[in-house]
């Protein structure tokens, strides 16, 4: 009895896909900011942003201090990480060729909280986003050189050893706070460790903006090498991609953008590893088609991931890190029941 054909998957275009999610994201960032104790509705935050845009007139100061001092630039710095992120977690498990890796997984968030530590809490003369990504890369190096011991870096252990130096790092960032926090600085530094966007400004759009937009740019142009590195290093090897070269290249870039985010929002985890297994099955494998859907859908899930965060206990508010948490928990456990019976060696 002849085998019968495989019916291909039919996707959605790109273009559909994006239209949605920048309609989502752009819905999702004027709602966010009406949320809070001062009710405010969408009209109004919409014409606090067209006074600062030059095509509206004058607005209340109290409203404007909210909207274009507090919630904006909160919003903005919350979808620039969600989107970083979901990118860097795409490429990591693209490079590693394993469902699991995340910057968080691999020991780079750790190490950026490491270097924003030491400039926050020691007072160290190194601007906090450069320190973050100093940490971040120093991580990478660590993780890829225990990786490496006694034989290649396989997807395994590239894992195992990420979580030993993120392990470390988290250690020693403990060591640093226990010894030189006082006073209420221990429950701000916990707080921003867990992930925290309640000071985000202006500066940190343009800090998290500017990473995201201009890494994960460059990220997206090397959609076709990782592609390849999708079927392993002889594939890629084989399509005349100098593979170490590329692989070493492709992560300082992630380190560069997970510092960069890190430096704005603290250690946020999950997100890299639930938002490309979310859209992945829109999508499709090509990373031409699913960093940017990532991207896009990461923004989103941090918006209403923050919104909670300040929300659902106000006055209270909790680190945004529980958030992610308590939605990346059980998305891992589930990639794992899928992977029974895989080798990621």
């Amino acid at each position: 009895m002849p085998t019968p054909a495989a019916v291909p998957v039919r996707r959605p275009p790109l273009t559909l896909l994006l239209g949605v999610g920048g309609a989502l994201l752009v819905a999702s960032l004027l709602v966010a900011v009406t949320v809070g104790p001062a009710g405010l509705g969408v009209g109004e935050v919409a014409r606090v942003i067209g006074s600062h845009l030059g095509v509206g007139g004058d607005v209340p100061p109290l409203h404007d201090a909210i909207v274009w001092e507090l919630r904006l630039p909160r919003v903005l710095t919350a979808a620039a990480v969600g989107g970083g992120l979901a990118v860097a977690g795409a490429v990591m498990q693209s490079l590693t060729r394993n469902p699991l890796a995340d910057p968080y997984l691999l020991g780079l968030s750790s190490g950026a909280s490491l270097g924003a530590v030491a400039v926050l809490v020691l007072g160290v003369a190194v601007l906090l986003p450069v320190a973050a990504f100093v940490g971040a890369l120093a991580a990478l190096v660590a993780t890829l050189a225990l990786a490496r011991t006694g034989g290649s870096v396989t997807p395994t252990r590239a894992v195992l050893a990420g979580l030993a130096v993120s392990q470390l790092a988290a250690a020693a960032t403990s060591f640093v706070v226990f010894w030189t926090a006082t006073g209420d600085s221990y429950r701000e530094i916990l707080s921003w460790l867990m992930g925290s966007l309640a000071g985000a400004t202006w500066t940190s759009v343009a800090i998290a903006g500017g990473a995201a937009l201009v890494v994960g740019s460059v990220l997206l142009g090397a959609a076709t090498r990782l592609d390849a590195f999708t079927f392993g290093d002889t594939a890629a090897a084989a399509l005349g991609i100098d593979v170490d070269r590329t692989r070493w290249t492709l992560m300082t870039l992630v380190a560069l953008l997970t510092g960069g985010l890190v430096a704005v929002s603290g250690a946020i985890g999950f997100v890299g590893l639930v938002l490309p297994h979310g859209v992945s099955p829109l999508t499709g494998p090509a990373h031409r088609r699913l960093l940017p859907v990532a991207a896009l859908t990461g923004a989103v899930f941090l918006v209403w991931a923050d919104t909670l965060a300040r929300t659902v206990f106000a006055p209270r508010e909790i680190p945004v890190g529980i958030v992610t948490a308590l939605v990346g928990v059980p998305v891992f456990a589930v990639v794992l029941r899928r992977g029974r019976g895989t080798s990621w060696s």
